[in-house]
């Protein structure tokens, strides 16, 4: 009798937890199709990413004021907001104060073509 408990608490718990997940996309491998991920990394610097954010591999990233970009990768979201694409990104990069007005994230002229290069740097971030 005592063993059918747990087995049925087990069970129960198992259950809810898989309730509570199933709104999260899932975590996958993200498919870059597109971009050039060292011309990325240097398109950081480049804007000035660096001055607010932390990212691995690039030089002078070690600020602190946005939040870092280690493992970007692997993340769900972009910004709270959309879901972790590379078309996303790119919309966020390219026009951050569209996807969330008043963010503290400043438009910064990025280009198309070196969102989505930056888009493939980040992405490569496991």
């Amino acid at each position: 009798m005592r063993h059918r408990c747990w087995t049925w608490a087990a069970w129960a718990v198992a259950a809810a937890l898989a309730a509570g997940c199933a709104s999260l996309p899932p975590r996958r491998p993200q498919r870059i199709t597109q971009g050039d991920p060292a011309f990325g990394r240097q398109a950081l610097v480049d804007y000035g990413c660096v001055g607010c954010h932390a990212i691995p591999g690039v030089p002078g990233a070690d600020s602190y004021v946005g939040p870092p970009l280690d493992h970007f990768g692997q993340r769900s979201y972009i910004a709270g907001a959309l879901v972790n694409t590379q078309d996303n990104l790119v919309r966020w990069i390219m026009s951050p104060q569209e996807v969330e007005p008043g963010t503290v994230m400043p438009d910064l002229g990025v280009t198309q073509n070196d969102a989505v290069n930056i888009s493939a740097y980040l992405l490569s971030l496991d």
